[in-house]
Parts: C-alpha cells; structure tokens; sequence
C-alpha cells in the first residue's frame, strides 16, 4: 500500500471518529434544536454546530488522541439524547434512533469526510 492510501486510510478514519463525537458527543441540545431553525437563528446555531465539527475534527487529525484525552465516560447534558428512541412509559412506542432526514443527514456528512480525507491525504487542503 502506498502512503497516500495509508494516508487516506488514517486521515478518514480520525475524521470519521471525530465526527461521531463532535455529531453526537459535543453537539449541544441548543445546537440540535435550533439548527434548522429559519432565518439567523438557525443560521447562528448551525454555525456554531459546525464550529464545533470542525475544531473537533481538526483536533482528532492533528492529534489522534482526543478520546483518550477525554477518558470519561458521562457527558453533562446528554441524558435526554440517551433517552431518544426509548418508549415513553404507558406507550408501546417503536424504540428507534433517528428518522429518514437524520439518515440521509448523516450520509451526507460521511461523503464530505471521505472528500476531506481525499483532499487532505492528496496535499489539496
């Protein structure tokens, strides 16, 4: 394997990993609620979710040690994200995490990580 692919290969995977923890992990309910929100509002929230995203992310190429760093395991604020999908009590609720946006949300975001890996294992950006 030559070290572009090699390149590529750990340069994906630390932004795959980062993402999963900026998405997920440091995305703040404001953030998550807001975001789609119309006008500047939602604007502000997206920006400052992506801002997030991007430090995460830039943290995680330049380092690869962010989840060691963090070495905890309970994330202030995230009980009620732990709790989506669950069935509401007295209901027989379909337990699932996410809907058809949130899919289609997500693969989006994986094909700019494989466009930023490529670009990045390539010497573009």
């Amino acid at each position: 394997m030559n070290a572009t692919a090699v390149s590529f290969a750990c340069v994906f995977i630390a932004l795959y990993a980062a993402h999963e923890l900026g998405d997920y992990w440091l995305q703040t309910h404001g953030q998550a609620c807001g975001k789609g929100a119309l006008g500047w509002a939602g604007r502000l929230a997206c920006a400052r979710h992506v801002a997030t995203l991007t430090a995460t992310k830039t943290v995680f190429v330049v380092l690869a040690a962010l989840a060691r760093l963090l070495g905890r395991t309970v994330v202030p604020g995230k009980g009620e994200f732990v709790t989506v999908g669950a069935p509401r009590p007295g209901h027989n609720d379909n337990p699932s995490l996410g809907t058809g946006a949130a899919v289609l949300d997500q693969s989006f975001h994986k094909v700019c990580l494989f466009g930023a890996a490529l670009l990045i294992s390539l010497g573009v950006a």
